[in-house]
C-alpha cells in the first residue's frame, strides 16, 4: 500500500461548514488518483505502458474542482488531470486499456493517454496542440446558455498553454457572449523545461482577466478544501449568473513533463519546498489531527483502492491486442450518415448562386431549431456578401451571432456547440482566413469520430477564388489543404441549384464538412432554382456534357470557363463531369468516363504543384493506364500567389491556356 509521511501542516484548512463525511471523499478521492499514479510509475519502468504524464502533487485541483461541479456538466481536462476521470468514478479498467491502446478503452487504440472524450461521463480530453480545448468549452457552454441550463463548464489549461491564441481567443469570446465558463490555469510552474519567467511576464495570470472584462480568482491548488469550497461557491455563482471565471492555480509539478524528461532542470531547493506543499499528505495529517480520519479507515481506503487497482489491471491485460480491422479503420473516420434524399417540388424560380445559398441556409435555419450560424458581421449586417441579410429578423440573434475576429475559437466553439447536442455554421469571412483557424480544422474536427467516436456536426462556409482582384489574401482556392486530411468532408458546387441542395445535405450530415463558394460566380451565375427544401447526395458527379473524344474533369468556376469554350467549340464531343464534391470523391464517375474516351484533360483554378487534380491524375493512372490514349494533361493556375492587377490576375488562371491544352489533347 502506498505510505504517506506524517508532516507539519503547510496550509491553514478551513472547513467551514463541511461535514465530516464531505473531507473524507475529498481525501479518497485524492488518494485514489495519487495510487494509480504510483502503480502506474512501476509499471512504466516494466515497459507494460509505453508513456505517462504525472499529475503527482496536482490531485487537489482535479478532485476539488470535479467535486464542486455536477455529474451531468461537462469537464475538459488535461494530461495531469487523472482526478478528474477518477472522481468521475469511471471504471478503471477502461482507463487502464485506454493507457494500454486497447479495445475496451475509449479510442480503440488510436490515441493514448488522456486524449480521449467520454458522453458518458460529461469529460472531453485534450488534443496535443492544447489550446483547442479552451474555445470548445465556449461551444458547451454555449449550448447550455441557448436551451437556458443552469450549467457550468470547467475547462483546464497550463500556465504553458496560456501563451497560445486560442487561449486569448477563447476568453475574449467567453467574456463578449457572457458564457459560463470556468478557465481552470494550472500554474504548476514549468512548461515542459521552460520557467514561467520564460512564459510570461506579470505577477499573476489571473491579471490577464481584466484585459478582457472577467472576473478572476488566483487558489492555493494544493490545499484541497480551499479548491473546493472556493470553487462550490465560485460555480454556483455561475449557474445564477451566466459568465466566465479565470482561476489561476498555484501549484507545482513534482515530476517530468512526462516521465522521460526528467526534472534536472528544476533547482533542488524548489522540489524540496513543494514537496513539504504535498496537497495529500497535508491533508492525511490534518484529518488525523482532527481525529476525523482514523488509521483503520486509512488503512482501509488504501486496501479497497490497491484490490480495486489489481483488479481493474487483471482484466485489462486479459483482454486481447487489437486485431487491425481495415474496413473498421475506415468506416470510422467519419460519423455515419444515411443520406435521405429530399425532392424538390416542380415549382422553381431564377436565383443566382448567392441566392440560392442564402435561400438554402435559411430553410436549414427554419427546419433545424438547433441550428446556430456565426461569423464576422453575419448578423444585422448580413455578412460581408449579404447571404445572412434578413436572419436576425427572422431567427433572432442568439442563433445568428455576429463573433469576435477571432477564427481559431469560433471552430473550436462550433465544435463545442456539436459536443452538446447543436449544429454549427461557421462563415470564414473569406477561405484565406481558415489560414487562422486552421489548428482547430484539421487537428480537432477531423479527427474528433476517428479518436473517439465524437461527430464534429459543424459546417464551415468558404467564399474563395480569383477573377474579381482582390490580390494574394482574399482570392485563393485553397481545397486541397482540406482534401488531404482525412475526416473532413469538402463541397465545391459551381451552380446555384447544386449549391442549394448541397448545402442542405452538409448540414444534414453530422461531419465536418467545408463549403466553398466562388465569389465571382455569386452574382454572375443564374439558374431556375427549386423553392422549397431539398438535398442532393455528397460523393455524386454531375455530367455536364456527355461525348466521345475525351474527358473534361473539372469544379467550381473551372466548369463554366470549360462550358464557354465548349460552347465556341462546338464541333468538339467531350464529356464534362463537375465534380461538385472534392471529398467524397465520386472516383467511379472519373473512371469510367476516362475509360470510355481514353483522353483525360484535368483543369482546377488552383496553382498546380499538390493540388487534387495531381491526385486525381494519379487516380486515373492507377486505374485506366491501359485505356489512355494520351497522357493526363492538367491545366492549373500558376505557381505563384495570386497577384492584384488584373492582366497578372488573369495571366495567373488557366483560362487563357486552356484551349491550346484541349487542342493539344485531341491532337495527341
Amino acid at each position: 500500500m502506498a505510505t504517506h509521511t506524517k508532516t507539519t501542516l503547510s496550509f491553514n484548512y478551513n472547513r467551514g461548514t463541511l461535514d465530516d463525511k464531505i473531507l473524507l471523499q475529498l481525501y479518497r478521492a485524492m488518494l485514489k488518483p495519487r495510487m494509480i499514479e504510483e502503480k502506474m510509475l512501476i509499471l512504466l519502468r516494466q515497459g507494460k505502458i509505453s508513456k505517462w504524464f504525472s499529475g503527482i502533487g496536482q490531485e487537489a485541483i482535479s478532485v476539488g474542482v470535479t467535486s464542486a461541479m455536477r455529474d451531468e456538466e461537462y469537464i475538459l481536462p488535461m494530461h495531469r488531470n487523472l482526478g478528474v476521470f477518477t472522481t468521475r468514478e469511471i471504471p478503471l479498467y477502461r482507463l487502464f486499456t485506454q493507457w494500454q491502446g486497447k479495445m475496451s478503452g475509449f479510442t480503440k487504440g488510436r490515441d493514448r493517454s488522456f486524449h480521449f472524450g467520454t458522453q458518458e461521463y460529461n469529460i472531453v480530453g485534450m488534443i496535443s496542440h492544447l489550446g483547442p480545448q479552451l474555445g470548445v468549452a465556449d461551444g458547451i457552454a454555449l449550448a447550455h446558455k441557448l436551451r437556458e441550463e443552469k450549467a457550468v463548464t470547467a475547462v483546464f489549461t497550463g500556465e504553458g498553454g496560456t501563451s497560445e491564441g486560442d487561449f486569448h481567443e477563447a476568453l475574449n469570446v467567453a467574456s463578449v457572449w457572457q458564457l459560463p465558463v470556468l478557465f481552470c490555469i494550472e500554474n504548476n510552474g514549468y512548461g515542459l523545461s521552460t520557467p514561467t519567467s520564460e512564459q510570461y511576464n506579470c505577477e499573476h495570470l489571473a491579471d490577464r482577466a481584466k484585459g478582457y472584462g472577467m472576473e478572476s480568482h488566483i487558489i492555493d491548488g494544493n490545499n484541497i478544501l480551499e479548491v473546493y469550497t472556493q470553487i462550490s461557491k465560485i460555480t454556483e455563482g455561475i449557474r445564477n449568473n451566466p459568465r466566465p471565471v479565470l482561476i489561476e492555480f498555484k501549484t507545482f509539478r513534482m515530476r517530468g513533463h512526462e516521465e522521460a524528461s526528467g526534472t534536472k532542470y528544476v533547482p533542488q531547493e524548489l522540489m524540496n519546498m513543494w514537496a513539504k506543499k504535498d496537497p495529500l499528505s497535508n491533508y492525511e495529517a490534518y484529518l488525523e489531527q482532527e481525529g476525523i480520519l482514523s488509521a483503520t479507515v486509512k488503512e482501509r481506503y488504501a486496501v479497497e483502492i490497491k484490490n480495486e487497482i489489481n483488479e481493474h489491471l487483471e482484466k485489462s491485460y486479459k483482454e486481447e491486442q487489437i486485431t487491425p480491422d481495415l474496413n473498421t479503420e475506415m468506416e470510422d473516420v467519419y460519423a455515419p450518415f444515411r443520406f435521405r434524399e429530399s425532392v424538390p417540388s416542380n415549382t422553381t424560380e431564377e436565383l443566382r448562386l448567392i441566392d440560392a445559398i442564402s435561400q438554402g441556409l435559411r430553410q436549414s435555419m427554419e427546419k433545424y431549431d438547433d441550428l446556430v450560424i456565426m461569423g464576422q458581421d453575419v448578423a444585422e449586417y448580413g455578412g460581408v456578401f449579404k447571404i445572412t441579410e434578413g436572419f436576425v429578423a427572422q431567427f433572432g440573434k442568439e442563433r445568428v451571432r455576429n463573433t469576435p475576429i477571432c477564427e481559431s475559437a469560433i471552430v473550436e466553439t462550433a465544435m463545442g456547440l456539436a459536443i452538446n447536442g447543436k449544429k454549427a455554421l461557421m462563415e470564414m469571412q473569406f477561405s484565406d482566413f481558415a489560414t487562422s483557424g486552421f489548428n482547430p480544422i484539421v487537428n480537432y474536427l477531423a479527427k474528433s469520430h476517428y479518436r473517439w467516436s465524437q461527430p464534429a456536426d459543424v459546417v464551415v462556409r468558404m467564399p474563395c477564388g480569383a477573377g474579381v482582384a482582390a490580390g494574394p489574401f482574399h482570392s485563393q482556392t485553397n481545397e486541397a489543404w482540406f482534401t488531404h486530411t482525412p475526416g473532413l468532408k469538402v463541397v465545391f458546387p459551381a451552380f446555384p441549384a447544386d449549391a442549394k441542395g448541397l448545402l442542405a445535405t452538409a448540414i444534414e450530415d453530422p461531419n465536418p464538412v467545408l463549403f466553398f463558394e466562388h465569389k465571382k460566380l455569386y452574382r454572375s451565375i443564374r439558374q431556375e432554382v427549386p423553392t422549397d427544401y431539398y438535398t442532393l447526395p455528397l460523393g455524386k458527379a454531375a455530367l455536364v456534357r456527355e461525348g466521345s473524344q475525351l474527358t473534361i474533369i473539372t469544379y467550381g468556376a473551372g466548369v463554366h470557363w470549360a462550358l464557354d469554350l465548349l460552347n465556341k467549340r462546338t464541333e468538339i464531343s467531350v464529356d464534362l463531369i463537375d465534380l461538385r464534391t472534392l471529398q467524397p470523391l465520386d472516383k467511379e464517375r472519373i473512371i469510367a468516363s476516362v475509360c470510355k474516351t481514353g483522353k483525360a484533360l484535368l483543369l482546377t483554378e488552383d496553382s498546380g504543384f499538390g493540388s487534387i487534380m495531381s491526385d486525381i491524375s494519379a487516380l486515373i493512372m492507377e486505374s485506366c493506364f491501359e485505356k489512355l490514349d494520351a497522357p493526363v494533361k492538367r491545366v492549373t493556375s500558376l505557381d505563384t500567389p495570386i497577384p492584384f492587377d488584373a492582366n497578372l490576375e488573369q495571366q495567373y488562371l488557366p483560362l487563357e491556356r486552356l484551349e491550346s491544352a484541349l487542342q493539344e489533347l485531341i491532337d495527341y
